[in-house]
């Protein structure tokens, strides 16, 4: 099962952040959430294997970004 370990508030940063967990080992996809007006304007999720949540959330910790 996929677990939501933060919410970016566009593509771009979601992008980064999840380049930077594959980085480290984790599985990482991710979820637009509702409607964006523009094509890097909606938040999106940042979804990890739920085994791995713990230590998604260390690394995002670790960056400062939570």
């Amino acid at each position: 099962m996929w677990t939501v370990v933060y919410i970016a508030s566009n593509l771009a940063r979601a992008e980064s952040l999840k380049e930077i967990l594959i980085a480290e080992g984790l599985m990482v996809t991710l979820r637009p959430t509702g409607f964006p007006h523009s094509r890097n304007g909606g938040a999106v999720e940042i979804l990890v294997p739920e085994l791995e949540a713990e230590e998604a959330h260390e690394i995002l910790a670790g960056m400062v970004v939570i």
